[in-house]
């Protein structure tokens, strides 16, 4: 234990020692910046046209719509065959249930007209808009409605193997309807944190963080899986459950990559905006800095190149990025990458060795713990211009001389999103449990879910063996 913290100590220091480096080197004006000015510039001088925004802000958001099957082909491919047809349900009806929960409520609690700071009060059923507005509007819910689906989705995999589907339906109403919308009127819809100048550009903390909140809350409540956590001798030993496809797996990582340039160029929300490749260029090296820390990181811990922590050290990357994106410079982009990548390996190991929460795909540590470090990486890297017009943001991050404040006011909106997810979502799992509505039995877990929640098996035929 004591050489593996060693070297996970060496890879920090090494990290510490390239930073600075790096910041030092960029203040010099060795690396390219672009000041709000001058992006300003650029789009004035490209007339900027509505058809070519409507067209890549549908096109990014059925990109991030393919992501849902990237969400459900890593979650079965790290689960056991006998629950797969639940996996794939689960991940089918959460944007199906979900979209029209955020049609009917969710997206008017999100970007309705505000109301103290803290909720939307109209755009219900996308009624009540301008006759001259109405395109616009329709691209908005439909390009809104995939991320909220995204959010619904992370928790499907730190429950999976063991929660009713019936139970998993209620959740996703809930959480489509009222907790990410109104998590995400205080920092996209005008709310009393966009006010204060916290930035996340496409849902560090909006998407990955609610949804990462919320899979720890079920995690939490359900409880591990039948036979995860034994005790021997006074002891508790844990004890892997293999996933059955890790072709499906990997197959998953990249299908979410590639949406991730919907999900991260597409916000621009403007289909001239020269931004766009930029942002690719960041949540590209962003991801493949992830990849490549947490393979090392695996290795070292575990004398081998895991698969699984290498796929989760990908989007772990992606996640990180994902508020910064537009923000940072390419080589900060790597820099967040590459600790988004030692942290979902020591994350996933704290979760599962030392806190005994059983999360089978690792969804906590890849959405919640990286959704904050990419949060609180704006306040760091930001470059001073980029964000003009932004109260505590304006100068850049800390690293560049700016405003101290940045980081406490991202910080605030980490600890407030997560007290407000944590508390609903804690709520709505915690009645389901009381309620003996909340996880499936002994017998029906032991058997799988396929038969027993959907009298089907997604490997008909085939006889499936485990003793677990």
């Amino acid at each position: 234990m004591k050489k593996r913290l060693l070297m996970v100590a060496a890879i920090t220091l090494l990290m510490g020692v390239i930073m600075p480096s790096v910041i030092v080197a960029q203040s010099a004006g060795e690396a390219a910046t672009y000041t709000k000015a001058e992006i300003d510039g650029l789009l004035e001088s490209r007339a900027t046209a509505d058809a070519t925004t409507m067209i890549w802000m549908v096109m990014g958001a059925a990109l991030v719509f393919i992501m849902q099957a990237g969400f459900a082909l890593v979650e079965v491919g790290l689960t056991r065959a006998k629950n797969t047809a639940n996996i794939l349900m689960k991940n089918m009806m959460d944007f199906c249930l979900g979209s029209l929960a955020f049609f009917f409520v969710g997206f008017g609690l999100m970007y309705g007209a505000d109301k103290y700071g803290l909720f939307g009060t109209d755009q219900f059923t996308l009624l009540g808009i301008d006759a001259g507005d109405w395109a616009g509007k329709m691209r908005d819910w439909f390009f809104q409605v995939v991320f909220a689906a995204t959010a619904a989705t992370i928790v499907s995999g730190a429950v999976a193997e063991r929660i009713k589907f019936k139970s998993y339906l209620i959740y996703t109403v809930f959480l489509s309807a009222l907790v990410y919308p109104v998590a995400g009127h205080w920092i996209w819809g005008g709310g009393w944190l966009a006010g204060m100048g916290m930035h996340d550009f496409a849902g560090s903390t909006v998407v990955h963080s609610v949804g990462g909140w919320a899979a720890l809350m079920g995690a939490i409540l359900l409880g591990p899986r039948i036979g995860k956590y034994i005790k021997v001798d006074g002891k508790t030993v844990v004890r892997a459950i293999p996933g059955h496809n890790l072709t499906f797996a990997m197959l998953g990582v990249f299908l979410l990559w590639f949406g991730w340039y919907g999900f991260n160029p597409a916000s621009t929300l403007n289909g001239n905006d020269p931004m766009i490749a930029h942002v690719a260029v960041t949540t590209t090296l962003g991801a493949a800095a992830g990849a490549l820390a947490s393979m090392i990181t695996a290795w070292l811990w575990f004398k081998k190149p895991d698969v699984s922590m290498t796929m989760n050290g990908a989007l772990a990357g992606l996640v990180a990025i994902t508020a910064p994106c537009y923000a940072v410079d390419p080589v900060p982009a790597v820099i967040i990458g590459l600790v988004a990548g030692v942290l979902v390996v020591l994350s996933v190991e704290f979760f599962d060795k030392i806190l005994h929460i059983d999360d089978p795909v690792g969804a906590v540590s890849v959405h919640l713990v990286n959704g904050i470090w990419g949060t609180l990486a704006v306040a760091l890297f930001a470059v001073p211009g980029r964000l003009a017009g932004n109260p505590v943001l304006e100068k850049g991050g800390l690293f560049f001389g700016g405003d101290p404040a940045a980081l406490g006011v991202q910080a605030l909106g980490v600890v407030t999103v997560g007290a407000w997810v944590c508390a609903t979502m804690g709520l709505l799992f915690g009645v389901l449990k009381a309620a003996d509505f909340l996880r499936v039995s002994k017998k029906e877990e032991m058997q799988g879910l396929d038969i027993n929640e959907h009298g089907a098996d997604a490997y008909h035929g085939f006889q499936h063996f485990s003793n677990m």
